[in-house]
């Protein structure tokens, strides 16, 4: 029996319909104008008349910045994500099987900081790494991503912990397995949807982050893609940059929607599987 009438289908397709619309226009708003020419870029039009890829090779030519912030941001990113799924894994994995005191505590304490607003706490930053010297520093980005990109993994982590049968732990602890070797090879595997789920929103916060990067950085030594297309200004003095900058815009949304689709159903799984549960 089909679970949905005629008319509720016809409802959520057209619910679908504008939801695509409205998440979709953005993107194709900017790739509009970084298809265009400097002479036709200004013209209104939606559709580029004469479209060229000349704003794309213009953002990665050498002097501008773009090819060492591109590699910033993914080494940034990628750094905080694996730091914070090592450390968050051990640590939901230890409030969800040990019994002590303030567990409940220590759990809405990690979710009330993952929503802490960053302005906040950049000013205070800002002079204390200018001290210990990791202003403008990989090292100086990484650990306030850390510190919101930590409980925000522990507390997604945590659920999926809980819902692993204790005794699958007990089981390989009888085979001879060290509680080490029984959380690698036994319940590490079993919560990898929740991994991937905490990754892609630790690696999407990082990526995204234009506050942190534009206050603590001040050289392309540590600069982000976000922040070097805020300083871009085109090719040269005599270039309208609004193409360029839409391409570069585009360039850095490619990754996560690579990632978003090579990862999809393991995200959707995360997020649907325990994610959400309380």
């Amino acid at each position: 029996m089909d679970q949905y009438t005629r008319n509720q289908k016809i409802l959520w397709a057209i619910g679908t319909v504008v939801v695509l619309f409205y998440a979709l226009i953005p993107v194709a708003w900017i790739l509009s104008p970084s298809l265009k020419t400097p002479e036709t870029i200004g013209d209104q039009s939606f559709f580029p008349s004469d479209v060229t890829f000349d704003n794309y090779s213009a953002v990665f030519e050498e002097g501008l910045g773009f090819n060492r912030a591109l590699l910033n941001s993914i080494g940034i990113a990628l750094i905080t994500t694996v730091l914070a799924l090592a450390f968050a894994s051990m640590a939901a994995y230890a409030i969800t099987r040990l019994e002590f005191p303030g567990k409940t505590l220590i759990l809405a304490g990690a979710l009330a900081v993952s929503m802490f607003p960053a302005i906040s706490v950049v000013g205070g930053l800002f002079n204390v790494w200018r001290v210990v010297g990791l202003y403008d520093t990989w090292p100086g980005l990484i650990l306030p991503y850390l510190s919101f990109a930590l409980p925000l993994s522990i507390y997604t982590l945590s659920a999926f912990f809980r819902e692993i049968p204790w005794d699958l732990e007990k089981a390989a602890q009888m085979d001879g397995a060290t509680g080490m070797q029984a959380f690698r090879r036994v319940i590490l595997p079993l919560a990898m949807p929740g991994v991937f789920t905490a990754g892609i929103l630790a690696f999407i916060a990082a990526w995204n982050d234009f506050l942190f990067a534009n206050v603590l950085t001040s050289t392309d030594a540590a600069r982000t893609a976000p922040v070097a297309l805020s300083f871009f200004r085109g090719a040269s003095q005599f270039t309208d940059p609004s193409g360029a900058i839409a391409a570069g815009a585009v360039v850095v949304t490619i990754p996560i929607l690579i990632m978003v689709l090579i990862f999809q159903r393991r995200i959707v799984s995360g997020l649907t599987s325990g994610a959400v549960k309380g």
